[in-house]
């Protein structure tokens, strides 16, 4: 060991020395964290990160050997051969490229520390090759035994690099790989060298090829400037490449691949950095929950590429307005949250959100077809009841559904109450799915009646549920919740089949208006699914009348008007129901081809006092009579308006004047009229059969 250390201490030039030292320990490090990459690549990538790191490493190891060279002191006249010399640099980028290979082939065998062995024996072999190529003027005696402890000292460095690397055991691990190869260079050398012996020999002839040590050392300085500049700017540049691919991958993660915008990840962090800023404490932030409407209807009719052109529109749109403090995120399919710390009244968080729900309103063109969208709005307020994330959601996603229960485009603000109630409506929803397994579920029947004559024409199905322990639970309470959960399309499907099962019994053959979703409208599969149950259950398609609202069929006409062609070529027929509540418009009469329009009771109950409501019922008898389309009239609660109506030549009235809904027990001597019996004189009173089966012909 002293002579070792005697060797790097006496037989060296210090200087020399340092910059030796100087390029090892640079390009070893260099070198082993370009092999840290190796391990992390594949295929083309790898081969092109282990060429690098083999010529990194095999040109740092022969310049740290011949710069230390340079500083020999030799004490007799030297050169080097420049065949040996440039065959030391190519075994070296070579040997140790092979050994960087299979110590990067493998994960966690033994394999690992074999090629770092190997980048040691390519240490040695460039150290041994190169110093043949050092000649002196004299002759050199070599010590075995050092030689020998050069190459195991190589070796087991070399193993211990590429362990420390592959097989880290703290995060100062891919410093030690550096660190190793360094003493697997060093050991190598300054043993290597201190198993040799200059004998002196004034009369031996140098060669006439050699290079002078002034020329090798440009040819060091420019090698050593090359290549360690190379491997550092690649190094940084794959390091700045992949802090961006980090990022990239940041970004991504935390936003929608399709709308760009913050996902729920995102919300959460951003929402709680806003909760917890310091300063920012006594603000409120408002959040608002919404979806859009009609979403799943365009999703399912024009397909996805529809439906994702929607959401990013309505991204677009939503994000075009907001300003400082202020984000929206696509937290589901069609689900959205804005946040905002910008507003201090509800009066102005109002504004935003009918803002919001003025832009999402705005008409959307696809495929030469424009589609509707709308929203309502939940609010709610932090600090105001709500301490967490989680709570400030739930309370939004309360408050919306209040705002969607009261129609479309409507804002609602949380309140305590609301709890309680969307409790009721969860257990309903829940509920609902068991009655109607249960057999909870019945139909009531309201008779249409004719205007002049008093005679029953047919009967409009109504849905009762008769719930265990609530009692008599009302359609306006749990249609909606079916609505929303999407349950309607089972139970309305129960409503329409059982409907025909019932009238199919009849022996009078009156018509049944069945109430239609506009969900079960947007479906493809109804007209398909009307017909089997027609087939079915026997029942003749002119005695089905479906009755749809303005409101499923305004979202998507092009659609809806397909749907109702189909309907009407299987013979049922169509009536709007709840006319001049909603979109009612000439355009739309003139469009779809309707059998019956019925008027909304809530024009018929005022029409004796309210003027405009009899101008409107008036207006809408004259526009069906050009239009040849026959009306009937809801809501006729007494003879006041059943004299205005007859005035005014409605032909059909329906409401509690006639009769109020009834199960079909309280309806059989309509519905199974007895037969007129042949003695005269026995023959009952015929005035309702007559009236029926005139009807009925």
């Amino acid at each position: 060991m002293l002579e070792v250390l005697t060797c790097i201490a006496v037989e060296h030039d210090p200087l020399s020395l340092i910059a030796a030292v100087s390029i090892c320990v640079f390009g070893a490090l260099l070198t082993m964290r370009l092999f840290g990459r190796v391990r992390n690549t594949r295929g083309i990538a790898r081969a092109s990160w282990i060429s690098l790191t083999s010529v990194i490493g095999g040109a740092a190891i022969w310049t740290t050997h011949f710069v230390a060279m340079m500083g020999y002191e030799a004490d007799v006249l030297a050169g080097y051969e420049p065949t040996a010399t440039l065959t030391s640099l190519v075994l070296a980028i070579c040997i140790t490229g092979f050994g960087f290979a299979i110590a990067a082939a493998t994960q966690r065998s033994l394999l690992i520390e074999a090629g770092g062995a190997l980048v040691g024996a390519g240490i040695a072999a460039m150290h041994y090759v190169g110093m043949a190529g050092y000649q002196v003027q004299g002759h050199i005696e070599w010590n075995s035994t050092y030689v020998g402890i050069s190459l195991v000292a190589g070796a087991l460095f070399g193993a211990l690099a590429t362990s420390r690397v592959a097989r880290p055991v703290t995060r100062f691990c891919r410093y030690g790989g550096g660190v190793a190869l360094v003493l697997a260079i060093a050991s190598t050398h300054f043993i290597g060298m201190t198993a040799v012996t200059v004998v002196p020999d004034a009369s031996a002839a140098m060669p006439a090829n050699m290079l002078p040590e002034s020329v090798l050392t440009v040819v060091l300085m420019l090698v050593t400037v090359l290549i360690l500049s190379i491997g550092s700017m690649t190094y940084v540049i794959d390091r700045q490449s992949n802090r961006s691919a980090i990022e990239r991958y940041r970004q991504l993660s935390l936003h929608d691949a399709l709308t760009g915008l913050p996902n729920r990840t995102a919300f959460v962090e951003r929402l709680g950095h806003m909760m917890d800023q310091p300063g920012q404490v006594s603000d409120r932030i408002y959040l608002f929950s919404f979806d859009l409407d009609r979403f799943k209807e365009i999703n399912d009719v024009h397909g996805h590429a529809a439906g994702d052109h929607v959401l990013r529109v309505a991204a677009e749109r939503l994000g075009r307005r907001l300003r400082e403090g202020e984000f929206v995120a696509r937290i589901g399919g069609d689900e959205f949250i804005a946040v905002t710390s910008r507003v201090f009244t509800r009066s102005e968080a109002e504004q935003m959100a009918q803002r919001i729900i003025r832009d999402l309103a705005e008409p959307i063109v696809w495929d030469e077809m424009t589609l509707g969208i709308g929203t309502s709005i939940g609010i709610s307020v932090f600090p105001d009841g709500a301490e967490t994330i989680d709570d400030l959601l739930a309370q939004a996603d309360t408050a919306m559904y209040r705002a969607k229960s009261a129609g479309t485009n409507q804002v609602c603000f949380y309140d305590q109450s609301m709890d309680q109630a969307a409790r009721e409506r969860s257990a309903l929803a829940m509920d609902m799915r068991a009655g109607l397994e249960r057999g909870e579920f019945e139909l009531f029947f309201q008779q249409q009646n004719n205007t002049k004559s008093g005679a029953v024409v047919g009967f409009e199905v109504l849905l009762r549920w008769r719930h265990p322990k609530r009692g008599m639970v009302s359609p306006t309470e749990f249609i909606p919740i079916a609505e929303r959960t999407g349950f309607i399309m089972e139970l309305g499907d129960w409503v329409l089949r059982r409907s025909c099962i019932e009238a199919v019994q009849w022996r009078n053959p009156l018509r049944i208006a069945v109430n239609v979703a506009p969900k079960q409208l947007a479906n493809a599969n109804f007209p398909r699914r009307v017909q089997d149950i027609l087939a079915e259950t026997g029942l003749a398609p002119e005695r089905l009348e479906l009755e749809i609202t303005e409101s499923g069929i305004i979202s998507d006409q092009q659609n809806a008007l397909s749907i109702i062609r189909q309907l009407k070529a299987i013979g049922v027929k169509i009536a709007m129901d709840d006319y001049g509540t909603g979109y009612s418009s000439l355009s739309t009469l003139q469009l779809f081809p309707f059998d019956k329009i019925k008027i909304d009771r809530g024009f018929i109950d005022s029409v004796a006092e309210n003027r405009q409501s009899a101008a409107i019922v008036r207006s809408t008898l004259i526009l069906a009579q050009s239009l040849d389309i026959p009306v009937l009239a809801e809501g006729v609660e007494n003879a006041e308006h059943l004299r205005f109506l007859q005035d005014e030549g409605c032909q059909q009235v329906q409401g509690y004047f006639y009769g109020k809904p009834q199960p079909l027990s309280e309806l059989q001597d309509i519905v199974n009229p007895k037969p007129v019996a042949e003695d005269p004189s026995e023959a009952p009173d015929t005035s309702m059969v007559m009236k029926s089966s005139g009807l009925a012909a």
